[in-house]
């Protein structure tokens, strides 16, 4: 029997990779008892690991030269405090602003990092762990890469929603956010209908920028991270072509693009990384001083 009996195919390996480790089977469309536990867990980890680096940096900071940890620490302290100045003019509001967005940034970067893991270390360590409980190892499902995850993506930009939703209250009160809702982008009328009609308006226009806003901030990191995770799968396809080919040492031609194309694309995954972490940490910035802009 050939190796290639027991290979998965193509279609198969990537929906094995694509399923979330949840708590139950999802019976309907839309079921909100349904969670990604994979997606939680690597979250709240990163999260508090990302906590404890930034805890250290602080408790050892010194006043003389830095050692090289603290001193990129201070660089990254820098530009998310400069950034934060130029956007939300309010001293008092930057002082929970800026932290909030060094921590995004420096989340989202630990959440997009997990994609430079070997794609199948991960999957494989929780499938002998999941078969030695007793279970089918061709149910161990588990996605390591959150942001990857739409309702991972969705929940930060929702959250910067909710704090968007704060701050205008905060700065403006609820009676000026009120008027602004009704008044803003088009202003009002001395005549009572055209008064009614633009208020109308007004407010569709106004629930419309707010939910674009809020899905585009998602799905614009959930599409980057999704494609890469994506293209990684595809990569290794290339060495599991080789890996199970009946005659290895004839195809080490796949072998070759799958180290040569798998270096390539890591490295210039890390630039978007970077990226993806700072338009979303930029997005949240511009969002949140647009809340305390008067229309």
């Amino acid at each position: 029997m050939s190796a290639e009996a027991n290979a998965p195919t193509a279609s198969e390996y990537i929906v094995h990779h694509l399923t979330h480790w949840q708590n139950k089977k999802q019976v309907d469309i839309v079921d909100f008892s349904v969670f990604n536990i994979d997606s939680l867990f690597f979250s709240i980890l990163l999260g508090v690991v990302g906590c404890f680096f930034l805890w250290k940096a602080a408790r050892h900071a010194t006043s003389g030269v830095p050692g090289r940890f603290q001193a990129a620490v201070e660089i990254l302290i820098e530009l998310v405090d400069g950034q934060a100045k130029s956007i939300v003019h309010n001293a008092k509001s930057r002082k929970l602003v800026a932290p909030l967005a060094l921590t995004v940034f420096v989340w989202i970067v630990l959440l997009n990092t997990m994609d430079l893991l070997p794609l199948d270390l991960l999957p494989m360590v929780w499938g002998w762990i999941y078969g030695a409980a007793g279970h089918d190892v061709s149910h161990a499902y588990l996605r390591v890469v959150p942001t990857a995850d739409l309702s991972i993506s969705l929940g930060l930009s929702v959250s910067v929603l909710f704090i968007c939703l704060f701050y205008n209250i905060k700065i403006k009160g609820i009676g000026g956010w009120a008027h602004e809702l009704v008044t803003a982008p088009f202003g009002t009328s001395k005549n009572p209908v055209a008064a009614v009609i633009l208020a109308v308006v007004n407010v569709a226009e106004q629930l419309i920028s707010f939910t674009a806003k809020t899905v585009s901030h998602g799905m614009r990191l959930f599409g980057n991270m999704y494609a890469g995770e994506l293209i990684f799968m595809l990569i290794a396809l290339l060495g599991g072509s080789w890996a199970f080919s009946e005659d290895p040492t004839g195809s080490l031609t796949l072998l070759l693009l799958h180290v040569v194309a798998g270096w390539m694309w890591a490295v210039f995954h890390i630039l978007i990384i970077l990226l993806q972490a700072f338009v979303f940490m930029m997005l949240t910035l511009v969002y949140i001083g647009q809340a305390h802009d008067a229309h």
